[in-house]
């Protein structure tokens, strides 16, 4: 159902926040989807296909962000950024980010 929107919430644990690196990624993976994205952060809606937009909201460590998704593959599309922020909030030993997908 096109109309539907699927949402999730995800904690920026980077300590470096969303950065270029990550916001690019996500960028880039959403891009990829058909579905609208949207990454809300405290009231304040993005699109999450433009790296220009997700680095406005400036989300630190520790901020909770809300990714929608409607369209026809909303549901993968959650899936597939969900996992992303997952990997690229990861950090070795060296604290260096892991590598993006």
């Amino acid at each position: 159902m096109w109309n539907r929107v699927v949402s999730r919430e995800v904690t920026v644990v980077n300590p470096h926040g969303l950065h270029a690196r990550p916001a690019d990624a996500f960028a880039r993976r959403a891009s990829q989807f058909e579905s609208v994205i949207n990454v809300v952060k405290q009231g304040q809606r993005v699109n999450g296909k433009s790296i220009l937009d997700l680095l406005m909201l400036a989300a630190e460590e520790g901020t909770v962000l809300t990714i929608e998704a409607q369209g026809g593959d909303a549901e993968d599309a959650i899936e597939a950024l969900v996992s992303l922020m997952e990997q690229v909030n990861a950090y070795d030993e060296s604290g260096k980010s892991s590598p993006n997908p």
